[in-house]
């Protein structure tokens, strides 16, 4: 059974700094898209990051929202998926959902038949 667990949410001022990690179970990591989607309030879900990994082969996504403020990263060993958001902006508060999916990442959210239950990320200015 696939499980995934986010941790790592919280409130945080303009300008800082947060981690959020995902715990996951019941799959291997290998061939599989995993990443972040996030909703905030009154808007659709938006695909954050995501990240796939098949060998030697590593495709990462940012969405332009967080592109040179977030890295993603995957602990094969921990079984953890991990979001770095740096320089948080108001604009960054949401909920935040780890996903898994077989195969190449994808863009919407229909793609993604895994999700967490979601983290809460608050940035006060």
């Amino acid at each position: 059974q696939v499980q995934l667990v986010e941790s790592g949410g919280g409130s945080v001022q303009a300008g800082g700094s947060l981690r959020l990690s995902c715990a996951a179970s019941g799959f291997t990591f290998s061939g599989v898209c995993m990443g972040w989607f996030r909703r905030a309030p009154e808007k659709e879900r938006e695909r954050v990051a995501t990240i796939y990994i098949a060998g030697d082969t590593t495709v990462t996504y940012y969405s332009s929202s967080v592109e040179g403020r977030a890295t993603i990263s995957q602990d094969v060993a921990e079984k953890t998926l991990s979001l770095q958001i740096n320089s948080l902006k108001s604009e960054d508060t949401a909920i935040y959902y780890c996903v898994a999916a077989p195969g190449w990442c994808k863009t919407t959210q229909y793609d993604y038949k895994y999700w967490g239950q979601g983290t809460q990320v608050t940035v006060s200015s």
